[in-house]
């Protein structure tokens, strides 16, 4: 049995994507010369907006395979695996520790720590919502198997309201979640999860921490050490450790940092 932690790039919508650019590019042509539909300007106009369809939609489905190949972890690039075991390495905790990974997805990320701190126990929390639908507790569970790990657990929660006591963890962590959450104060989602962060423990939240998405980073950094965090650090991922720049902006990654440090 293998590990199975999907694509950050859904198959189904690559394929949806380029199905759909074909089946324009070939109703264009169908348009062109179907005599049933007299010349003029509403065939025209028909012509016209399959063209486009077909010139917008055949582009963008070369882009997501690209992306699907560079997220997929059986590939040369495999840049999921390598983010994944990147913010592990900032994961350390006491035995018998417990630590939280908000939005885990398929669990590749609740599975890296567990293997990195095998005495403690990681929890994967995430609402597995329609928009990745092939991901799945079940799907966690069966991938921790395959791993041959079995200090992690899984439920289903919501990262805006965690069902968690304050300083309930030794870690806590999350990648690429809060960006997808609809909201105009993200950094007041980062302090629900710190929030359940015991004094002393570490975090490490990866995630796209633009100024349009996530405000002003930078102050928020500097508002947890005014709060008494002992250290926090904002890392730009795209410039060499985990993405160079231009790779970044053709992934619409621009803007990934990794916020680490200790409460």
């Amino acid at each position: 049995m293998k590990a199975d932690y999907k694509n950050w790039m859904p198959k189904g919508m690559v394929l949806g994507t380029g199905i759909a650019g074909v089946i324009s590019l070939v109703l264009y042509y169908i348009s062109k010369s179907l005599k049933v539909i007299k010349e003029g300007r509403v065939k025209k106009i028909i012509s016209a907006v399959l063209l486009v369809l077909s010139l917008v939609l055949l582009p963008v489905t070369i882009w997501m395979i690209y992306l699907y190949r560079s997220f997929s972890y059986n590939g040369k690039r495999q840049l999921s695996k390598q983010v994944i075991n990147g913010i592990a390495d900032y994961v350390d905790m006491p035995d018998g520790g417990k630590g939280l990974d908000v939005g885990c997805g398929s669990g590749a990320l609740t599975i890296a720590c567990a293997k990195r701190n095998p005495t403690s126990e990681m929890i994967g929390i995430d609402r597995w919502g329609k928009e990745y639908a092939s991901f799945s507790k079940e799907l966690c569970e069966n991938n921790a198997k395959a791993e041959g790990v079995s200090n992690t657990s899984f439920e289903k929660g919501d990262a805006l309201r965690l069902p968690y006591e304050d300083e309930t963890f030794d870690a806590v962590t999350s990648n690429y979640v809060y960006h997808n959450i609809p909201s105009r104060d993200r950094q007041k989602i980062l302090l629900e999860t710190l929030r359940t962060l015991k004094k002393g423990g570490t975090f490490a939240i990866h995630d796209i921490m633009s100024k349009s998405r996530f405000g002003d980073m930078e102050e928020f950094a500097k508002k947890l050490r005014e709060m008494g965090y002992a250290e926090v650090k904002l890392i730009d991922t795209t410039d060499g450790m985990f993405m160079n720049r231009s790779e970044a902006f053709f992934m619409e990654l621009s803007g990934s940092k990794l916020l680490v440090g200790k409460k």
